[in-house]
């Protein structure tokens, strides 16, 4: 499909959804309905392995187009950018957001919403909603989850910066590369992922997922479940374990 804001490339069970609204990628209505439509393609689609997020230009997401947060516009606005997130919470692959430059308000947001953040290390960070008058909806649900209630309350409140380097101090980047070696970086690590079968990294998402606000036993007796009764049913765990015996690189089957 063409899209005007968007690019999108799919190879080797990666798909990539790149920003492309110069100058600095801000999310207007038509944009977030173009990453929209793409993520519902990619929810059907059960050969990828991972979804990453790039960007073209000097800066990933500078955030929501303040053009669009119009008493005539809010309502669509907020139920597009909600619609994002939903979809985002639906993919069983794992997402990648792939950082350089401003990563800011609902771009954030947007980063956040993925399984892991790897940066350049002269990206920028920051949700400075509070400044124009406004809180972030998302990160307000999100963030307490990956670095605390505290942390999460200074983010948002102060509207503050920061760097690639404290955003992996405070836990919601895991990885940051110098900028001349991002590129190669973030290719090391879809290449890690790439080597998997489809089915399996979306049962380790699902495993990881599912116990994260469970107690310790129900979380250890569900994570056995899925384990012992789905994992070890499947065609590919088979295939892993045969070609480690044998020695050989797995010919995963995706079942």
């Amino acid at each position: 499909m063409a899209y005007t804001f968007i690019k999108t490339e799919k190879e080797g069970g990666i798909a990539r959804i790149v920003f492309n609204r110069p100058k600095h990628n801000m999310l207007s209505i038509a944009m977030m309905k173009e990453i929209n439509g793409e993520l519902e393609a990619i929810l059907t689609d059960r050969e990828l392995k991972c979804l990453v997020f790039v960007a073209e230009g000097p800066s990933w997401c500078a955030g929501v187009d303040v053009g669009d947060h119009k008493p005539e516009l809010v309502d669509e606005m907020i139920t597009t950018f909600n619609r994002l997130f939903e979809l985002m919470d639906k993919l069983e692959i794992p997402t990648v957001a792939a950082v350089h430059g401003a990563c800011l308000g609902g771009g954030m947001e947007v980063a956040i919403a993925c399984d892991m953040i790897i940066a350049a290390k002269g990206a920028s960070f920051g949700q400075p909603e509070i400044k124009l008058g406004f809180f972030p909806p998302y990160a307000a649900i999100r963030l307490p989850k990956l670095i605390g209630q505290a942390k999460a309350l200074e983010v948002c409140v102060t509207g503050k910066r920061y760097s690639a380097d404290e955003a992996r101090s405070l836990g919601f980047v895991s990885q940051v590369t110098d900028d001349d070696k991002f590129s190669g970086e973030l290719e090391k690590l879809v290449g890690e992922i790439k080597t998997s079968s489809p089915l399996i990294i979306r049962l380790n998402k699902q495993a990881v997922r599912q116990n994260l606000d469970k107690g310790f036993a129900t979380a250890l007796a569900d994570a056995g479940n899925l384990f012992l009764n789905t994992l070890m049913k499947t065609d590919d765990t088979q295939e892993g374990m045969n070609s480690y015996f044998e020695r050989r690189k797995p010919e995963w089957k995706n079942r």
